[in-house]
């Protein structure tokens, strides 16, 4: 079946933010558009049609990245804690997958490119925070002491969780300690107190 123009476009747009994803990857900031549109199997004029330039590309590859963690489908329970609990243990999961290396160049080969660039600084930035908004729906409404967890307490806990648990995921990729549930577990479920909450 043949697409359509726009699901056409879309295909190629997916092909060369997947294709800036690895070259990036590979070179970081050296990364070259000619590379990125081959790998796509599509020319460097897709590019500009499609983002602008390598600029563009590289706008759409960081907002395209919003982390690797998925929350889709959670069995997360309505107590806070054992919400908590299912999302050190994905992060975990994430942290012994054996992609999971290559993920953590990835990001440090981001991070040689936004630092450079405030333009894309700001968009990393934004896509961070739109995470952490993400993670903290999950955790808005769960019970916990008594009541229901208020919106901010949820975005302080997300903030929270997410440094902690990449951290500790770092630790696990880089084999400077073994994985361990129970630890992983622990440990974000130890920031559920009344000074990282904050107020009701």
């Amino acid at each position: 079946m043949r697409l359509t123009r726009a699901e056409s476009k879309a295909a190629n747009r997916r092909a060369l933010i997947e294709a800036a994803r690895e070259i990036v990857g590979r070179d970081g900031s050296k990364a070259k558009l000619e590379d990125i549109a081959e790998l796509a199997g599509l020319t460097t004029g897709a590019v500009y049609s499609l983002f602008g330039g390598k600029n563009g590309l590289m706008a759409a590859m960081v907002e395209d990245y919003a982390g690797p963690l998925d929350l889709s489908g959670a069995e997360t329970g309505t107590r806070l804690e054992e919400t908590v609990a299912e999302i050190a243990r994905r992060f975990l999961r994430m942290s012994a997958d054996p992609r999971a290396a290559g993920m953590m160049l990835f990001e440090a080969r981001v991070l040689d490119l936004v630092l450079t660039d405030p333009d894309l600084c700001g968009r990393l930035t934004a896509a961070m925070r739109s995470t952490e908004v993400d993670l903290a729906a999950l955790l808005t409404g769960r019970e916990h002491d008594g009541g229901a967890v208020t919106g901010e307490q949820a975005l302080r806990l997300a903030r929270a969780l997410r440094a902690l648990l990449a951290g500790l995921g770092q630790g696990v990729v880089l084999g400077a300690y073994e994985a361990d549930e129970e630890y992983f577990v622990r440990t974000a479920q130890a920031l559920i107190t009344p000074k990282v909450l904050g107020p009701a």
